[in-house]
């Protein structure tokens, strides 16, 4: 091998080095979002369920309240 080749193939080594490490990183980071993203969605979820809920809390006390003001209105 010439000495041209051999620092040819040294640089691409080099590089394929790098670049292996650099995808490793990539793809560690890329792990993380998605585990984020997971427990992101977990709660988001939660706080559909919950906002479902106080909804149903708000509603049926609009309903009391509706009626307790006809049954006032009616014995006034």
């Amino acid at each position: 091998m010439s000495d041209d080749t051999t620092v040819l193939v040294l640089a691409l080594a080099t590089e394929n080095a790098e670049l292996r490490a650099a995808l490793a990183e990539a793809q560690e980071l890329l792990i993380e979002t998605a585990v984020d993203a997971g427990e992101l969605h977990a709660r988001v979820e939660e706080l559909q369920t919950e906002l479902v809920k106080a909804r149903g809390e708000r509603d049926a006390w609009r309903i009391e309240a509706k009626l307790r003001s006809r049954f006032v209105l009616r014995t006034a």
